[in-house]
């Protein structure tokens, strides 16, 4: 049996589960033709958990749409389809998993985890696209966050919606240049693109923002590949260092943090993914006013809707261990039906066209889409772990007794950055 194969049966079973929001759809709706959406995701391996939870919130949004009737179009309300491809984390699988998901006639790709694959994903894209027009996608991107992506590296048919890392890195300087008591910072991360470009930036911020900080450690390790952080731990631990800085994400920040904490580490973590998949719980109270992670919003946020908006999430997954919701994933799936409605279909080029014009609310966050790059503005808030039910920490996380309360926002209008990006558009 080929890979294609194997895609096709497994995106069978699961483009059953996403159809389940569809269950409530005027009949009309039911029976029109699904628009199709192939999610391209690591469903095993060592980050199978990140992509479970990409699918769980993408989920959720699509059952949202078919809630109120679908997709409107001309010829009929259309309701959405989300089907699941593993890319076992690999970028060939990735690719592998992209001529499988257009030969099942999916014309919407979403993927997010890994800049890496996103990276071959934009080029297999633009020259499929540029092949064959009949058979063009629109890729959207959730959390590949290399800047080049929407920089050097932009597309036409990608549309980033997660904050790019040098906007995240920015943030967490906003808080990081405010401590006087930082003098020593650890550099640490993964060593691809992604994970590259964090450290790259937070060496160039660090020295324009706080060039009084010494540099005590600067180390990429295998992505996904460390089963035992304890050397990298006793190698923070011995460089006197305040503060950690990291890009990690999945099993590679849980280990690590939980490591550090075996060790006896008592500085901060600057994060970008440090407020859940595991982390709080692995770190416990040694995390408490110590733990630091940058997202686009964050259970504890106060924004009118907000509440609501999370305990709906808990009330459709409730096993603690699910507890991840992205709002940025959730504008996602409201720009895409956006974009299909104002485009009067699923022609990619025109879909991509009204995407790019793209302007979401939802619970109270407001993103909208930069047509010269492609990459998403929304307001970024900052975090600090502590234990729940401390002021400002209504809500743990994945029931671990420890919440994120808000201690910086930075609106929209701040965080975005400018861009390299020359679009080179389809006539």
């Amino acid at each position: 049996m080929n890979l294609s194969d194997i895609s096709r049966r497994r995106v069978l079973k699961s483009g059953a589960l996403a159809l389940g929001g569809a269950l409530a759809l005027p009949l009309r709706a039911q029976t029109a033709q699904p628009i199709r959406m192939a999610l391209i995701e690591s469903m095993s391996g060592p980050f199978a958990n990140t992509g479970e939870a990409v699918f769980r919130n993408l989920l959720w949004a699509v059952e949202r749409v078919n809630a109120r009737g679908g997709v409107k179009l001309p010829g009929g309300a259309r309701p959405l389809q989300l089907d699941r491809y593993d890319s076992k984390g690999q970028n060939e699988e990735a690719l592998s998993a992209l001529r499988a998901a257009v030969d099942d006639g999916a014309r919407i790709v979403l993927q997010g985890n890994s800049s890496a694959t996103a990276a071959a994903l934009i080029d297999a894209i633009d020259k499929n696209n540029e092949r064959d027009p009949a058979r063009r996608v629109v890729f959207l991107n959730y959390s590949a966050v290399d800047p080049i992506l929407t920089n050097e590296r932009c597309s036409f048919w990608h549309f980033r919606f997660d904050a790019h890392a040098d906007m995240r890195v920015a943030a967490l300087m906003d808080v990081m240049k405010d401590d006087r008591s930082l003098n020593k910072v650890y550099l640490i991360g993964q060593d691809y693109s992604f994970g590259q470009a964090v450290l790259r930036e937070t060496k160039r911020q660090l020295g324009s923002l706080r060039p009084d900080v010494q540099i005590v450690g600067d180390e990429l390790h295998p992505m996904g590949r460390v089963k035992d952080f304890s050397p990298y731990a006793s190698k923070i631990l011995a460089s006197s260092a305040q503060a950690v800085v990291t890009g990690n994400w999945g099993n590679d920040l849980t280990l690590l943090v939980k490591a550090a904490r075996e060790a006896g580490y008592q500085g901060k973590f600057y994060t970008f993914y440090g407020n859940a998949l595991g982390a709080p719980a692995a770190i416990g109270d040694a995390g408490i006013g110590r733990v630091v992670a940058v997202a686009d919003w964050l259970p504890n946020v106060q924004t009118a809707g907000s509440e609501a908006f999370y305990q709906s999430f808990r009330a459709r997954f409730p096993k603690p261990a699910d507890d991840y919701v992205h709002m940025r994933m959730q504008l996602l799936v409201e720009a895409l039906a956006q974009g299909l409605e104002r485009a009067g279909g699923t022609d990619a080029a025109s879909v991509a066209r009204a995407l790019e014009s793209a302007d979401v609310t939802l619970a109270g966050q407001r993103g909208r889409m930069r047509a010269s790059d492609h990459q998403f503005q929304q307001q970024l808030v900052v975090g600090v772990m502590d234990r729940q039910g401390a002021p400002g920490v209504r809500f743990d996380v994945e029931g671990s007794g420890y919440g994120f309360r808000v201690i910086k926002t930075v609106e929209a209008t701040r965080a975005e950055m400018p861009t390299s990006c020359r679009m080179q558009r389809p006539a």
